[in-house]
């Protein structure tokens, strides 16, 4: 759920993020900011990343290699290189770019779900995000390169390459490398730190908001319909008795009755 603050930003509240909110979000761009409760866990589970660090004991993505490198210790100087490797190698997606609406519905679904406190990621990762889309600075995602398996790893690759000044990004219309957006929008560029790549990189945002989309499109190819079929019985002198709701509440289905329902009051007046 989101609540409008005093200052205009939508505050998100993750975990509570509802259609109608996703829905909103898609269609225009509003500055956001994350409901300061969310912190205390996000700083907890960072805390407890940096403990692991400081032990020494191996942990898969933290202080380990990936894959078939998972029992290859990495040592502690190089940790912050191991994940900025992980993003660069996984930017490998093809095809035409993403749109900026949608890139902006991943990015939100991305923040929402870092802050609840379960990936290790610093406050101030998630802070840089929530910054560049306000700044509307746009990641560059090509369309390919997914399989949504353990992540969408790749086109989420490449939204986090921008935050760390690499890649490119869309800014004000105009494409640009990433670190000249970042200026022109007074931004600077973050370096991750343990298993902050991994903790950005895995996720579905990618198709989940791809999906969203299609939702969104067909619910408004559903509402044409409707539109268009009241417009096709009045141009045709057809009758509205079709519609009347002690028709539709015997079948029971909720949707057929809200239809009905829609089909009378555009009907209301007819001739």
């Amino acid at each position: 759920m989101r609540s409008q603050h005093s200052g205009g930003d939508e505050v998100i509240r993750p975990g509570h993020l509802s259609l109608a909110d996703l829905r909103s979000i898609s269609k225009s761009f509003t500055a956001v900011e994350l409901d300061p409760s969310c912190w205390t866990a996000v700083e907890a589970s960072s805390h407890t990343v940096q403990e692991i660090v400081e032990k020494g004991d191996p942990s898969y993505g933290i202080n380990t290699g990936f894959g078939k490198l998972a029992k290859v210790q990495i040592p502690s100087d190089q940790l912050s290189q191991l994940q900025l490797n992980l993003v660069r190698s996984h930017a490998v997606g093809v095809g035409e770019l993403l749109d900026d609406d949608l890139v902006r519905l991943i990015l939100v679904l991305k923040i929402a779900s870092l802050a609840r406190g379960f990936s290790g990621i610093r406050r101030e990762v998630i802070e840089a995000l929530v910054e560049m889309h306000n700044a509307e600075v746009w990641p560059c995602i090509p369309c390919q390169g997914s399989v949504g398996a353990s992540g969408d790893l790749a086109p989420l690759a490449h939204l986090v390459l921008p935050l760390l000044g690499e890649g490119e990004a869309r800014y004000q219309g105009e494409r640009l490398p990433a670190f000249e957006a970042l200026q022109r929008a007074g931004l600077q560029p973050i370096t991750l730190g343990p298993k902050e790549g991994l903790a950005l990189l895995n996720g579905t945002q990618v198709s989940t908001a791809i999906a969203l989309h299609g939702l969104f499109l067909s619910e408004q190819a559903f509402a044409a319909a409707i539109v268009s079929g009241a417009l096709s019985v009045d141009a045709a002198k057809g009758s509205d008795e079709p519609f009347d709701p002690r028709i539709h509440e015997v079948r029971g289905h909720q949707t057929q009755v809200d239809v009905a329902r829609l089909y009378r009051e555009l009907l209301a007046g007819s001739e």
